[in-house]
């Protein structure tokens, strides 16, 4: 059951740090020490990362969910145990399970990702029974306390119990072993807080100068705030893009040991994070799961001010549903401050696209293009960019010199959602093609001044996507049917790949006008 400071005599660090030691002997029955790595982040940073993510169940969470189940008694096994998770905790005492021949009632939220519950199954087999109660965790934490109490099967709680924070701690002691420290500062995520609680307490005996920083997401700081509040308190809002760490309250065990541990605490955003997992993939071709790039994203925050001093980071996780890497990839950019949006307002008429992006074409590189006419004599496109964070801020003077009006869209709700507004009532002999251009800087611009520069856009629609060739699928207008007609001849006899592409798109033009 989560520990209480009604019921129980909080136990001390010195306590903690013995049941690590005790812990050592029982989790290498089911898992092997994981390995421990330093970051090629390019410019010779002294930063190390732990790789959790090539544990049995690619996440740390087995070590905890094994050790404390290991403690159980042979008739507390038989009665079976029940726990509630998002994923990797259920991964943990599904493999803990099986290998203990006991049976695990498993209590999932409603929206877990089928790939998580397919991996609980595909780890515990018949050991496991997994029900989907609720639509978050903490409701079907609920449930399960409650099945737990009425059927006397043991409660095995993901953060808040000694043995499973003793568990966690292990992942330290391998650091210790590796014989790469000492470390000047770590960088630990935290959810509920009992991974952070055993690694802190394990390297603050070993490193006694180590800087330990909890890391928590914008909108979880449910550890943080505890400790204001010399309590847990319940988070108001909880964002789960982070759902490995997506705690709406953090326990009353850990807060009491990460109140003594933890020397300070800082924030990242989801975007941060995004920047963090595609530098793991530059690096290390390595995708973690979001909460498994926390540790790495404060770093980053940080990288300028840290310098060369000795850093180590977890890496807890990549239990990842393939779903979110869209979304990560758009906003990795922009975490990293190399992406930004910008609505322009331009007059609407033959060439002002065209006009403007012959202003900053040749010093960023155009990764996004959302334009749709709105009224007859204003236009407001949206463009993404991506180039150094410098590159930008001379960009943005460029064009404020220029008297080029624009505005920061980076966030807003419409270019989020890649919503582009237009009035089809405006739109009178309408021609629509999609094309294919060679992925490099220019070509799109080459395109629209050789075709397009005596047409009106009124619609445009690209992002780019990794690949050797870019497609954009573009709306033109005209003033009458034989001038639309000789677009048409001019463009098609540029390129029999083009020709192909615009007629599959012509057969779809009145589906969008």
């Amino acid at each position: 059951m989560p520990a209480s400071p009604d019921t129980i005599v909080l136990p001390s660090l010195d306590d903690l740090f013995k049941e690590i030691l005790k812990a050592r002997q029982r989790v290498y029955e089911v898992g092997q020490p994981t390995p421990l790595q330093k970051l090629d982040a390019g410019n010779g940073e002294n930063v190390f990362i732990k790789r959790e993510d090539l544990s049995p169940i690619h996440a740390y969470k087995w070590r905890g969910a094994y050790y404390r189940m290991s403690l159980l008694s042979n008739d507390e096994l038989k009665r079976g145990i029940v726990c509630a998770s998002a994923g990797n905790h259920a991964q943990g005492v599904a493999l803990a399970a099986r290998k203990l021949a006991t049976k695990a009632t498993i209590f999932m939220p409603l929206s877990t990702p089928l790939m998580k519950q397919d991996a609980v199954r595909a780890i515990g087999g018949d050991a496991v029974e997994v029900l989907l109660r609720g639509d978050s965790y903490d409701a079907a934490s609920t449930m399960a306390l409650r099945f737990s109490r009425d059927e006397s099967k043991t409660f095995i709680h993901p953060y808040d119990d000694l043995a499973v924070m003793a568990g966690q701690g292990t992942l330290a002691d391998e650091v210790v072993m590796s014989g790469r420290g000492a470390f000047d500062i770590v960088y630990l995520q935290i959810g509920g807080g009992g991974m952070a609680a055993g690694v802190a307490c394990w390297l603050r005996r070993y490193y006694p100068n180590i800087e330990i920083v909890g890391v928590e997401g914008v909108d979880q700081a449910s550890m943080a705030a505890a400790l204001a509040k010399g309590e847990p308190v319940e988070l108001d809002y909880l964002d789960v893009f982070c759902d490995g760490t997506a705690v709406k309250k953090a326990g009353h065990l850990t807060s009491h040991f990460c109140g003594q541990l933890i020397d300070r605490f800082m924030t990242v955003t989801n975007e941060e994070v995004c920047a963090a997992i595609q530098l793991l993939w530059e690096s290390h071709r390595l995708v973690p799961e979001p909460a498994g790039a926390m540790g790495l994203a404060a770093w980053m925050k940080e990288r300028e001010q840290v310098g060369s001093r000795k850093v180590l980071s977890i890496v807890c996780g990549a239990n990842m549903d393939f779903s979110q890497l869209s979304w990560i990839v758009r906003h990795a950019g922009i975490g990293s401050s190399h992406r930004k949006y910008y609505r322009f307002h331009i007059e609407e008429h033959p060439g002002s696209l065209l006009h403007l992006l012959n202003t900053f074409l040749d010093s960023v590189n155009i990764i996004e293009f959302q334009h749709g006419i709105v009224g007859k004599s204003k236009a407001a496109p949206v463009i993404g960019l991506e180039a150094m964070p410098q590159e930008i801020e001379l960009l943005e003077r460029q064009l404020t010199k220029l008297g080029i009006d624009f505005e920061d869209a980076t966030g807003d709700e419409d270019v989020e959602f890649r919503i582009i507004h237009y009035d089809a009532f405006l739109i009178t002999h309408p021609y629509f093609i999609k094309i294919e251009f060679p992925e490099r800087a220019g070509a799109l611009h080459d395109f629209l001044q050789n075709s397009c520069k005596d047409a009106s856009i009124v619609y445009f629609n690209y992002y780019y996507t990794g690949e050797r060739v870019g497609r954009a699928l573009i709306g033109f207008d005209f003033e009458n049917e034989s001038a639309r007609e000789a677009f048409r001849d001019r463009v098609n006899s540029q390129d029999t790949i083009l020709r192909a592409v615009h007629e599959i798109a012509e057969s779809t033009m009145h589906r969008i006008v």
